[in-house]
C-alpha cells in the first residue's frame, strides 16, 4: 500500500477511466486508486474490474460499486471513509473526465507532504483564470460564483468549487466529523469551509483546468442552485457549531 490514494468518482466515464488510470501509473510518485462508480450504464465499473483483474499495475486499485446514481458528494464520502479506514497519509480528489491533469497530482502531493499542509487545492483562480476550452459564460459563472462564496462565507480560498484537492489524513478525519449536507459544487465548498473553521493550513496551487474532450458533462443548473442557496444555510448553521480539532 502506498501512502497516497486518489479518489475518482465515476458515472458513464468509459471513454476516460482507462486513460486516467494509465496516466496516474506513469507518475514517479506512487498513488493507489479508489474508483467509486454509481452503477454506470456504460459499464465503467466493468472496465475498472477488468483492469484490476489484469494485475497490470503495481499499485492498488479498489472499486466501490454503488447500486444507483447517488451523487458526487456521497461518492467522495464513501471513498474518503475507505481511505481513512486504510490509514492513507494523503487523500486526493480527481475528476475522471480529463479536466484535471494527473501529472499535477505530484505537485499537490509534494506541497502537502513536504510543507506540512493540511489541505492543498488545485486552483483555477489563484493566478488569474487558468481555464481552457470553457465557453466564456461558463467561465464567468464559475468565477463569480466563487467570489459570491467568498462574500457569504468570509473564507479566503479563491477556488472553493474546484474538485482537484488533497487532504492529509489528520485533516480529512476532522472535517468529516461534521455534517456534510451537499452533493455538487457546494460539497467542495463545505469541505473547504469546515477546514477554514478548524484553522487547518490550506494552500492553493495554480493548475490548468481543461474542459472534457470525451463524454458528457454532469453539470446542471440545479448544482449551481445548491451552491448559491445552500451556502447561506451552511453559513447560518455555522454560528451554532463548535468547530474544534480532536
Amino acid at each position: 500500500m502506498n501512502e497516497n490514494v486518489v479518489i475518482i468518482p465515476t458515472f458513464n466515464e468509459k471513454e476516460n477511466i482507462t486513460i486516467t488510470i494509465s496516466e496516474i501509473s506513469k507518475l514517479k510518485t506512487k498513488f493507489d486508486i479508489v474508483v467509486v462508480d454509481d452503477n454506470s450504464p456504460d459499464k465503467t465499473g466493468e472496465i475498472v474490474k477488468n483492469i484490476i483483474e489484469s494485475k497490470k499495475y503495481n499499485f492498488s486499485i479498489h472499486l466501490i460499486e454503488r447500486n444507483d446514481k447517488k451523487g458526487l458528494g456521497s461518492a467522495y464520502i464513501e471513498g474518503f471513509n475507505y481511505a481513512i479506514s486504510k490509514k492513507y497519509s494523503y487523500i486526493f480528489q480527481l475528476d475522471a473526465d480529463g479536466s484535471h491533469s494527473p501529472l499535477d497530482l505530484e505537485i499537490l502531493q509534494n506541497h502537502i507532504s513536504k510543507n506540512k499542509i493540511d489541505v492543498v487545492i488545485g486552483s483555477r483562480y489563484i493566478k488569474g483564470i487558468t481555464v481552457v476550452n470553457w465557453p466564456i459564460e461558463r467561465v464567468l459563472l464559475s468565477y463569480f460564483a466563487n467570489r459570491y462564496v467568498n462574500i457569504i462565507t468570509g473564507i479566503k480560498v479563491k477556488d472553493t468549487t474546484g474538485g482537484f484537492n488533497g487532504y492529509s489524513l489528520f485533516a480529512l478525519k476532522n472535517i468529516l466529523k461534521y455534517n456534510i449536507m451537499f452533493e455538487g459544487y457546494a460539497f467542495q465548498i463545505q469541505l473547504k469551509f469546515i477546514a477554514t473553521k478548524l484553522n487547518l493550513m490550506i494552500k492553493e496551487i495554480p493548475i490548468i483546468f481543461k474542459d472534457r474532450i470525451r463524454g458528457k458533462s454532469k453539470m446542471s443548473f440545479s448544482i449551481f442552485g445548491e451552491a448559491i442557496f445552500g451556502i447561506i444555510k451552511m453559513k447560518l448553521l455555522s454560528f451554532f457549531t463548535n468547530y474544534k480539532i480532536n
